[in-house]
């Protein structure tokens, strides 16, 4: 049996994994989700904080293999956590893939986001010049009833501190790692992540089904990608 720690993008809502989690816990295995602060001071550091805490608190079985599951902007936050649980292996999902140094506000710059996300757009038909729009880009291909669900919950958002405070990791963690880019991805588009990813960890992303929101468009394959690591 394997322990889950599935840490959230950009919203910090554990909910964001609600359809994934059932899909581990029916299989026999620990799930662990965490809400992240919202308080604009808090940094990586505090988000660090709230997913050791919120691992404590699951209280996992100690011989559990740990997998570690990061979504977007949890690729800054969730490998910080690495010294000070016993990590078995770190699953990125459309994440964001930091350098030492480097903020969270520094790597859309860095990486060229903006022209992967347009060279995309233009390409399937939407524009190159097509605007960022929350329903366009990040729910196009989740369920209505989910999308109504998560747009009619309060606004949420990163702190302002988690895109200004450097990563403070002098390498990544020596932990093994998978990449998992949804093929239908339109903030993060594949072939941008490809390039990222290659020359950041050295490895080459997995395809998936789904777009960027891929737990809730595809939360049965998402489960079954990651029960390889069980």
């Amino acid at each position: 049996m394997a322990t889950y720690i599935l840490v959230p993008g950009a919203d910090g809502s554990a909910w964001y994994w609600h359809l994934v989690v059932p899909e581990l816990r029916e299989r026999g295995h620990t799930v662990v989700t965490v809400d992240l602060p919202g308080e604009e001071s808090a940094g990586l550091d505090a988000f660090a904080d709230a997913i050791v805490a919120a691992v404590h608190q699951a209280a996992p079985l100690p011989d559990a293999r740990i997998v570690l599951v990061a979504q977007s902007l949890g690729g800054f936050s969730a490998p910080l956590i690495c010294d000070r649980i016993p990590v078995d292996s770190i699953v990125l999902v459309n994440a964001m893939v930091p350098r030492p140094g480097e903020t969270a506000g520094e790597w859309w710059g860095n990486t060229g986001q903006a022209a992967g996300r347009s060279a995309y757009a233009e390409a399937t038909g939407r524009g190159a010049d097509a605007e960022f729009d929350i329903r366009t880009d990040f729910f196009h291909d989740v369920p209505p009833e989910v999308a109504q669900e998560a747009m009619a919950a309060p606004p949420a958002g990163p702190p302002a501190a988690v895109f200004a405070q450097p990563w403070p990791l002098a390498a990544w963690p020596t932990v093994p790692t998978r990449f998992l880019q949804g093929r239908d991805d339109r903030f993060f588009p594949l072939d941008f992540q490809r390039e990222v990813v290659r020359e950041r960890l050295g490895i080459d992303v997995e395809a998936v089904p789904g777009g960027h929101l891929v737990a809730l468009s595809r939360p049965r394959e998402l489960a079954a990608e990651l029960l390889k690591e069980a």
